[in-house]
């Protein structure tokens, strides 16, 4: 099967600006498109996922994915979806978000032997002439298009900085400089990226005569139309350091039914059968499906060994079978012993306040040891410790292994 239709089949695939000719493309051609990630962070987050797994999927067809860094794109900022302004990174941030990109990136994507490229527009963006590049590409972008652009729309509200402004333009000419660098013939991004992708395939166009190519994917929502990835904590993170496999499997196997169609298509390798039947699944059977989809998901961004273990520690704390060292687990100092047990958790980041721990107390919402606390004022002491740990349960689904420690 075409690759372009595996996508679509999928649901991956959202808008392309020559469909018919892309199709044809990918069917006689080994391309090299891009996807670029703007290090706005130290750590790639689950809505790029969505993009590594389309790059895995054009990969494993024969195509040559580039993972394009920003770092000149990221000294100004992305403004689309932005009400406000981002906040302007340093060159020693950017450098360092780059390189943790790197990393990320190798462990989806295959680079070996050519395979796939990762570079870094910094590269040309930073030695750029200004008034050279004004008189080369000025001339083939009109200001009226690109304030109608939707990646504009929202900071108009509140006013658009030049800076921002200039984004589009940058992003335009990278796809040109990989063009004649590599002989890339296609940009691909979130759907966000439209109004980008579109000035990057015209200038091509229209500059060179050179056939260009753009398709954007679905980005990850949930069945009402909010995006996904978002926890308490804040993003949903592919570095354990930030979200350890654990919560990383949590948070898929938590998802709401009707999503894990959607989820077991986009984020997962398996056969669209197998998405089918497991999806079709009802009532409490669907269950089966979200651990599955937790499971896969979890396995390629940790590996096999963590998935596994993530699933071994939520088998151990929601059906009393399987090992508790897996579980996640905060260690509590024997000098604490004594303390409030609500000043603890606070300081463990297991609440983010004192007020939401004396709320959710309160609720009954907060078991140690499958006993309710109803007392905001419950002291932590050694009888609540067996075999050096005890069970702490926040709401219906956070479980923690509190394990003592004479450090």
């Amino acid at each position: 099967m075409n690759v372009y239709d595996v996508l679509k089949e999928r649901g991956y695939i959202a808008q392309a600006t020559h469909e018919e000719e892309i199709r044809a493309l990918l069917a006689n051609e080994k391309v090299s498109f891009y996807i670029g990630f703007d290090p706005t962070a130290d750590s790639l987050h689950v809505g790029h996922f969505l993009g590594m797994m389309v790059m895995a999927h054009m990969q494993r067809a024969g195509h040559r994915p580039i993972c394009l860094i920003g770092g000149g794109t990221g000294t100004v900022g992305d403004p689309s979806g932005r009400t406000d302004m981002r906040q302007m990174l340093t060159d020693d941030i950017i450098e360092h978000n780059c390189n943790c990109f790197k990393k990320q990136l190798q462990r989806f994507i295959e680079f070996d032997e050519g395979k796939a490229l990762m570079v870094n527009n910094g590269d040309w963006l930073r030695k750029l002439n200004y008034i050279e590049m004004l008189r080369d590409i000025g001339p083939h972008f009109s200001v009226n298009r690109m304030l109608a652009a939707e990646c504009y729309k929202q900071r108009l509200e509140k006013g658009l900085t030049f800076l921002e402004f200039n984004y589009m333009i940058m992003q335009a000419y990278d796809f040109m400089e990989l063009n004649r660098r590599y002989n890339c013939k296609m940009e691909m991004g979130g759907d966000d990226q439209w109004s980008n992708i579109i000035a990057g395939v015209e200038l091509l166009r229209r500059k060179y005569e050179t056939p260009a190519y753009g398709l954007t994917f679905t980005l990850l929502t949930t069945s009402e139309g909010k995006k996904m990835g978002k926890t308490a904590k804040g993003a949903l993170w592919l570095d354990p350091s930030k979200t350890s496999p654990y919560e990383f499997y949590q948070y898929w196997r938590n998802v709401n039914d009707s999503d894990v169609k959607n989820c077991l298509s986009l984020l997962t390798f398996l056969p669209m059968e197998e998405v089918i039947r497991l999806s079709s699944l009802e009532n409490e059977q669907i269950n089966e499906a979200k651990k599955v989809l937790a499971y896969e998901i979890t396995k390629i961004v940790h590996g096999e060994e963590e998935a596994a273990k993530a699933q071994e520690a939520a088998k151990a704390l929601f059906s009393g079978q399987g090992v508790l060292d897996n579980a996640p687990s905060l260690k509590i100092s024997a000098e604490m012993l004594g303390s409030r047990l609500l000043d603890l958790l606070v300081e463990a980041k297991v609440f983010a306040s004192k007020g939401e721990a004396k709320r959710i107390i309160q609720q009954s919402g907060l078991s140690l040891n499958n006993e309710k606390i109803s007392d905001i004022d419950r002291l932590l002491t050694s009888a609540d410790f067996s075999d050096g740990f005890c069970m702490l349960k926040k709401g219906k689904k956070k479980h923690y292994r509190l394990t003592l420690s004479n450090n």
